[in-house]
C-alpha cells in the first residue's frame, strides 16, 4: 500500500524524535512548526497542558514509543482539522527529494508580489535591483546545508515550478558562498535574500554579481523564527 505525505510525515516526525539527545525540545520543534499552542495539542490528547509542557522540558522521562505515536497523531490531527496546510508544506518539501535540514520553508502565493513590497514585508534592504521585478513564492534554505548537500541541479530544483521566487540563505556570514553557488545555476530566482548578516558584512562583490545575473538581492537580521513567521504571513 502506498503510503500518504501524512504517514510519510508521522514517521519522519516520530523517527526524528526518537534518535534525539533531547526528545522534548524536538518535540517542542516540531509543535512550534506547526504553529499548535500547547493548550491546543494537550486538548487533542485529553490532557493537561501541564503534561505537554513536562515532556518538552525534560520534567518527564523520554517518551516511549506509544507516547510519541500519541503525541505525532494528535499534532497531524490538530493541522488536519485547520486545513492541512503544514502536512501539505511538508509534503511539498519531500516530493522535490528535499531534507527539512536544508528546506526550511517552501511555499507558492496566491498572485505576484512585487519585490519591493515582499522586502518591505520581511525587512529586508535591497542592495541591487534585477531585470525582473516580482516574486510568486519562496524557498527558505540554511545556506551551509545547501551547499554542503546538494547538486546544481538540485540547486535549480529549489526554485519549485519557476524562477519567479525568492530564495532566502540563512546561516550565513558573508554571503560569497550563495552568491558564487549561485553563478553555476541558469536561470536564476527573481530575487536572494541573506538572512543572518549585516549590510557593512556583506560580501562585496555579492551585489554586482547579482545584477550581472539579473536577480533582486537584499540582506536582513534578525531572529530566524520571526522571519520564518513573517514568510508564512504572506501566502
Amino acid at each position: 500500500m502506498t503510503r500518504g505525505p501524512r504517514d510519510e510525515l508521522a514517521e519522519k516526525i516520530a523517527g526524528e524524535v526518537a534518535l534525539s539527545e533531547d526528545p522534548g525540545a524536538t518535540l517542542r520543534k516540531w509543535r512550534t512548526d506547526f504553529e499548535i499552542a500547547q493548550t491546543d495539542l494537550a486538548a487533542a490528547l485529553d490532557v493537561s497542558p501541564s503534561v505537554v509542557s513536562d515532556y518538552e522540558s525534560g520534567r518527564r522521562d523520554n517518551p516511549g514509543i506509544g507516547v510519541v505515536r500519541r503525541l505525532v497523531t494528535a499534532l497531524l490531527d490538530v493541522d488536519e482539522r485547520r486545513g492541512g496546510n503544514h502536512i501539505r508544506q511538508h509534503a511539498r518539501v519531500l516530493s522535490a527529494g528535499f531534507d527539512s535540514d536544508v528546506v526550511l520553508d517552501l511555499r507558492e502565493y496566491a498572485a505576484n508580489l512585487s519585490i519591493e513590497r515582499y522586502f518591505d514585508a520581511i525587512g529586508a534592504e535591497a542592495l541591487a535591483s534585477g531585470d525582473r521585478d516580482t516574486v510568486a513564492g519562496h524557498t527558505i534554505i540554511d545556506s551551509i546545508e545547501a551547499i554542503r548537500r546538494l547538486s546544481s541541479d538540485e540547486f535549480y530544483n529549489l526554485y519549485g515550478r519557476s524562477t519567479n521566487r525568492a530564495l532566502v540563505f540563512t546561516n550565513v556570514t558573508r554571503g560569497e558562498s550563495p552568491i558564487v553557488a549561485l553563478r553555476v545555476v541558469n536561470p536564476t530566482p527573481n530575487a536572494v535574500v541573506l538572512h543572518g548578516i549585516d549590510v557593512e558584512d556583506v560580501w562585496e562583490h555579492a551585489p554586482a554579481l547579482a545584477r550581472i545575473d539579473g536577480f533582486s538581492l537584499g540582506v536582513t537580521d534578525g531572529d530566524l523564527d520571526a522571519l520564518l513567521e513573517t514568510h508564512r504571513d504572506l501566502v
